[in-house]
């Protein structure tokens, strides 16, 4: 017995269908650059695009997006989780050394990505409001961003 409700287990499966649809289709535009369609890659890209809008309006309707601590909570142990368990039982299962070996790296852009969500959860406990961006993160696109 699910714990809990069934349209709640619908949203997210749609969710997860609609975000993996999108990664997909990134992937796709990835390729189409790659083989010189920046055209077709361009679709794809608009597609993800769409796919990712329907994706959070899913999982706002599932009411998994709650506020920053909530939010930010939940990623982190999303993060833990994969990165305690889940691909580490992938790898034990897996033995083709080309699947071991990129399972292998997305542990280590795992970690990262641990390191990256904990640091932020310190700059928003710390924060008055908003938080700064690291120029890695900002682009050049916030305010605040520094001068190129």
């Amino acid at each position: 017995m699910s714990r809990i409700p069934r349209y709640q287990e619908h949203l997210k499966t749609g969710f997860t269908a609609e975000a993996a649809s999108a990664a997909r289709c990134r992937a796709y535009a990835v390729r189409a650059e790659r083989d010189g369609l920046a055209n077709l890659a361009r679709h794809w890209r608009a597609l993800a695009e769409e796919k990712d809008r329907l994706a959070i309006e899913l999982l706002e309707a599932a009411e998994q997006v709650r506020g920053t601590d909530a939010d930010l909570g939940n990623a982190i142990s999303e993060e833990r989780y994969e990165n305690d368990a889940l691909y580490p039982r992938m790898i034990r299962d897996v033995h083709e050394q080309a699947a071991a070996d990129v399972l292998l790296k997305v542990v280590a852009a795992q970690k990262e990505h641990l390191r990256r969500l904990e640091a932020l959860r310190e700059s928003v406990n710390a924060a008055q409001g908003d938080v700064s961006l690291p120029v890695e993160v900002d682009r050049g696109t916030a305010p605040s961003a520094p001068a190129s």
